[in-house]
Parts: structure tokens; C-alpha cells; sequence
């Protein structure tokens, strides 16, 4: 059972499963310093660590799933945990033990943001990984955030039939029990992020790309996310906000070393003269809802 007792100034709970990413620019130390940025105290479970740098990746470790199931069973039995926000695992093994545990907190929001952009060689049975993805998360996701090859990924996880259009992707992982669906996709200057539910297309946000390379923008979007969702805003709203966040982060990203730059999460710590809010400035996320 998840724990009750909370006292009154303590901020909403998010546990996030993921992979360590010693440069702070992804995984769990972007999701901890997001969660921070907006107002929630992260906790975290480790699948995996990596070593690398900001230029790029070299190995991979996934950790053991019963030492990841027992981690997050711990917290969650001291803590009551407002939202759950899920990124990359290396092995199928540890996907399947986070969902058997959030399945028995049907009641609590999960955020998907899968990752599968990790080299063949340091995952093993690849297909296998997006086959459990699918299989056993997906269908108690509240709400996905994923690219259109990820989405294909997960419709269609063992590659064996013929693709499904991206429509059809969405449409099958909402039918198999996904509620929303945010299809982030990216063009040559704008990215364009689209919320689905079974109702369909519940609004479409529109905002420009930062021309240098980015670390951590999908695990940042799907931590602010869950942190909205842990204060008690509606997906639909909370979509929207967590997008002005991260265009906020990004336009005020830093390049710490010799490879990509990061977005800085707490952009509003930082003294700055220029007070116009996100949505006045140039390049800000324009978007429409549709209901």
C-alpha cells in the first residue's frame, strides 16, 4: 500500500525510474532537477547507468530488476508518491519489474517517455525491450511522449508486419489502454508536439528549434509533465505549460563541455532583465486546443 501520511508544507512526490547520465544532461538528474525546478521533490529508481560525456555515449549497464523492484516497492511503501514519470531501461527484464509495481498504483499518473535511441550493442534484445515496453507499460500509460519512429516502435514492436501509418500507431496504443498520446515531431526549424486521446487530436503546440544540439529535451518535457500532473493540473493543460517550460529551459541553454548544450532547468534562478513572459516572445510555442 502507498503511504498516507504527508505533512502539510511537503511538496508534491514524484518517483522517477531511469537510466544515471553522469553528465546531468538526460535520465534521472535531468528529471530531479526538473521535478526541483517546478515545485515537486523527485525520488528516483535506478535501471541503469551510463558512461559518457556530452559528446556521446560509450556503455551502457542495466541494473537488476528485483533490486529495481524493491527500490521503488520501499518508497512507495514511505512516501506518497503524486505522479510516476518512466524513461530509458536497458533490458526488458527491468521493464517488466517496474510494471508489475505500478500496477498495483492503477491510481497514480504515469508518464512514458521510452528511449530507444541507445546503440544495439549496449541493449541486449532490443526487440525484446519495445515488445515489453508495449506490452506491459504502455497499457497503463497515462500519458507517452514519444517521436514518430518510437511510436512506430511501440505499435508495432517486433517489426515483423508491415509498419502502421503513425495514425494508426497512436490509434492502436490508445485502444490497447494509453489514455493521451504526445507525438513530438521535428522539422528542419519548428518542432511540432500533438496531444491525442480516444477522443482525438486535443491540441497541437508549434515552437522553434534551437539550431545547437540538445541534450535531455524529451526527459525534461515528460518530468515537467508529471510534476504539473503531481500538482493537480489536467494532461491537456499540463502539456501545455510543460512545453513553455522547456522552451524557457532551452532558450537559455548552456554548453558545459565539448558536446551538446543542455537546457538550463533553472532558467529562472538566473538574473535576467528581460521579464516578458514565454508566451509574448518570439519563438514561444503557439498552439490551439481542440476539444
Amino acid at each position: 500500500m502507498a503511504a498516507t501520511f504527508m505533512s502539510s508544507d511537503t511538496p508534491p512526490i514524484v518517483l522517477t525510474f531511469g537510466l544515471s547520465d553522469p553528465t546531468g544532461g538526460g535520465g534521472l538528474q535531468a528529471d530531479l532537477l526538473t521535478l526541483a525546478s517546478m515545485g515537486c521533490h523527485g525520488v528516483s529508481v535506478l535501471t541503469g547507468y551510463t558512461v559518457r560525456d556530452s559528446a556521446g555515449c560509450e556503455e551502457v549497464t542495466g541494473l537488476d530488476p528485483d533490486t529495481v523492484a524493491t527500490q521503488a516497492r520501499m518508497l512507495l511503501e514511505d512516501m506518497p508518491i503524486a505522479a510516476f514519470k518512466v524513461g530509458a531501461a536497458a533490458r526488458a527484464e527491468v521493464v517488466s519489474a517496474i510494471a508489475e509495481v505500478v500496477a498495483d498504483y492503477d491510481d497514480i499518473p504515469l508518464i512514458l517517455v521510452p528511449d530507444f535511441t541507445l546503440d544495439d550493442e549496449h541493449v541486449l534484445a532490443a526487440d525484446e525491450l519495445r515488445e515489453t515496453i508495449a506490452d506491459l507499460l504502455a497499457p497503463q500509460t497515462t500519458l507517452l511522449v514519444a517521436d514518430a519512429s518510437t511510436l512506430l516502435a511501440l505499435a508495432q514492436p517486433d517489426g515483423d508486419a508491415e509498419a502502421p501509418s503513425i495514425d494508426a500507431a497512436i490509434s492502436h496504443l490508445l485502444s490497447q489502454g494509453c489514455e493521451y498520446v504526445l507525438s513530438t515531431e521535428t522539422g528542419t526549424h519548428r518542432i511540432v508536439n500533438t496531444l491525442f486521446s480516444e477522443d482525438g487530436q486535443l491540441r497541437q503546440d508549434l515552437w522553434d528549434r534551437a539550431m545547437q544540439p540538445m541534450m535531455g529535451l524529451a526527459d525534461t518535457l515528460g518530468a515537467a509533465i508529471a510534476a504539473l500532473l503531481a500538482n493537480g493540473q489536467e494532461p491537456a493543460e499540463a502539456v501545455r505549460e510543460a512545453q513553455e517550460y522547456v522552451y524557457q529551459a532551452v532558450r537559455n541553454a548552456f554548453r558545459p563541455g565539448m558536446g551538446a548544450w543542455l537546457p538550463d532547468r533553472f532558467f529562472w534562478a538566473r538574473s535576467n532583465d528581460d521579464d516578458t513572459p514565454a508566451g509574448d516572445k518570439k519563438g514561444a510555442p503557439s498552439g490551439e486546443a481542440r476539444h
